[in-house]
């Protein structure tokens, strides 16, 4: 492969960071990870953080890392994907005011209902099209109305719009990620500054909203100067919610594809290029989601592999040090359907003694209740893999399409176990691939921007001939169609 240009992506998720580098030969993309760090939630006075002065530093030691392994004179952009909901408050001269909360923060309980007294949340779906989440950036800033920090708060940036800040100067908000703040307007794509006013929170502080694609600028000297560039680079607000990038590259996504990104959550819906806002999808509480150029990702958020990386987590710390290959060899050990969980039920929501919750929650609904390793594993696989059912016939209905296909990206793409409990218990073939695809997403809206693309469609083709996936089709040993979660 004769390189012809070279772009960094910056991929973070609740759980770990990369910065990427993507080959781009005229024809087809490699990835190569040049950077991985580690991310997580950090606990101080009973609240959680996100340290994201670190996260910099990871940042530029990748870009570091690239300027002195790699021929510069091929770079010709950088993008920043990140998680959603969560965002940095600067003051009147561009200073980080304390680091950010995470989303998990204790400090949300209770916001959506004191906003429903002010909003009723049917009139918030009816704007915003967003689903309800305890979580959801409203909540969060609502917690904050009495507070110092939004007192003194001059810009609200979600986290890779701050990133992007940092390394061009450039105060924005990225579109795909502003629409899961619940204040844009999800038909007109523009703030929904009428909701915040009416709940007393400021609107000044909202930035001017960019499209994907938008070129940022470049680097600020100070920054192409500390990570060793001869020369700077044009920085590119790409689908910045990671789940708008991981969506961008799913080769074959059509009228009868479901898609899912799977990580420490699921993100399970279908590509529309207008939302669907109706009492119907409120119902269901599912999401309307912008996508990349000019797209709308109608989905529902369910909790992912965060129920299993909760669990490693527990079994570490007790002395075990299990590999994921050593947990899914023993759950599919295990024997099939014993026991299951709402995977989104409030319990397994917050940090904790996962395995511990896993039993009560069987024990509470009459189960019989998973012990060992393997049983816990595949409680929580065969949980997941139904409830990607529920969600799937529940978008066949809204939408009135059929769907034949599952697309499963992202980490999830590789548990070779939940790709086939998908495609056994939905009772449709699943596509699983490319891993990753969020970094995929990143790098293909910049070689759009920098015209070494058309377009999205064009993209996507490429990505099918760039990486490996894999078809899984339904078997017929259990009976899923007689299963359904508890709850």
């Amino acid at each position: 492969m004769s390189d012809q240009a070279h772009v960094l992506a910056v991929d973070i998720g609740a759980s770990s960071g990369r910065v990427m580098l993507g080959r781009w030969d005229g024809s087809h993309i490699a990835l190569e990870e040049v950077h991985r760090f580690a991310n997580g939630m950090v606990e101080r006075d009973g609240h959680l953080f996100w340290d994201v002065n670190r996260l910099w530093r990871e940042i530029q030691a990748g870009m570091q890392r690239y300027a002195t392994q790699e021929n510069q004179a091929l770079l010709a952009s950088i993008g920043i994907d990140t998680w959603a909901v969560d965002y940095a408050l600067l003051d009147d001269n561009g200073a980080l005011i304390g680091n950010p909360y995470a989303y998990r923060d204790p400090r949300n309980e209770g916001m959506a209902e004191l906003v429903d007294a002010i909003i009723p949340p049917e009139e918030l779906y009816e704007r915003t099209g967003l689903q309800r989440l305890p979580f959801n950036t409203l909540y969060q800033l609502y917690a904050e109305r009495n507070g110092p920090r939004l007192a003194g708060a001059a810009t609200l940036l979600l986290m890779p719009d701050l990133f992007h800040y940092w390394l061009t100067g450039a105060r924005v908000t990225e579109y795909t990620n502003a629409t899961t703040t619940m204040f844009l307007d999800a038909r007109q794509r523009v703030w929904a500054t009428d909701l915040l006013e009416r709940l007393g929170l400021p609107t000044r502080i909202l930035p001017p909203l960019v499209t994907p694609g938008t070129r940022l600028g470049p680097l600020l000297p100070e920054v192409q100067n500390a990570v060793g560039l001869s020369r700077s680079i044009e920085v590119i607000a790409v689908g910045t919610h990671d789940t708008a990038s991981a969506v961008a590259a799913i080769p074959g996504l059509d009228a009868h594809s479901a898609y899912i990104s799977s990580g420490t959550w699921s993100l399970v819906g279908v590509e529309r290029t207008e939302p669907l806002i109706s009492a119907e999808a409120r119902q269901l509480n599912v999401t309307n989601e912008g996508g990349v150029y000019g797209t709308i990702r109608l989905l529902k958020n369910v909790s992912g592999l965060w129920l299993l990386q909760e669990c490693q987590r527990r079994w570490n710390e007790e002395g075990r040090q299990l590999t994921w290959d050593e947990i899914i060899a023993q759950a599919e050990a295990a024997p099939p359907l014993r026991a299951l969980i709402d995977p989104d039920a409030p319990e397994f929501l917050a940090v904790g003694d996962m395995p511990a919750r896993i039993r009560d929650y069987c024990r509470r609904t009459g189960q019989p209740i998973p012990e060992t390793i393997g049983e816990i594993a595949r409680c929580c696989l065969e949980s997941l893999a139904l409830r990607y059912r529920q969600v799937i016939e529940a978008l066949e209905r809204l939408t009135g399409q059929s769907i034949t296909t599952v697309r499963i990206v992202g980490g999830g793409s590789q548990n070779t176990l939940l790709c086939q409990l998908t495609a056994d218990a939905c009772r449709r073939t699943v596509v699983a691939g490319p891993t990753e695809s969020t970094a995929l997403g990143n790098i293909l809206v910049q070689a759009i921007a920098m015209g070494y693309l058309p377009d999205l469609a064009t993209a996507r083709q490429v990505v099918a001939a760039s990486v490996p996936q894999r078809v899984y089709t339904p078997r017929d040993a259990v009976n899923w169609e007689a299963v359904t979660l508890p709850g």
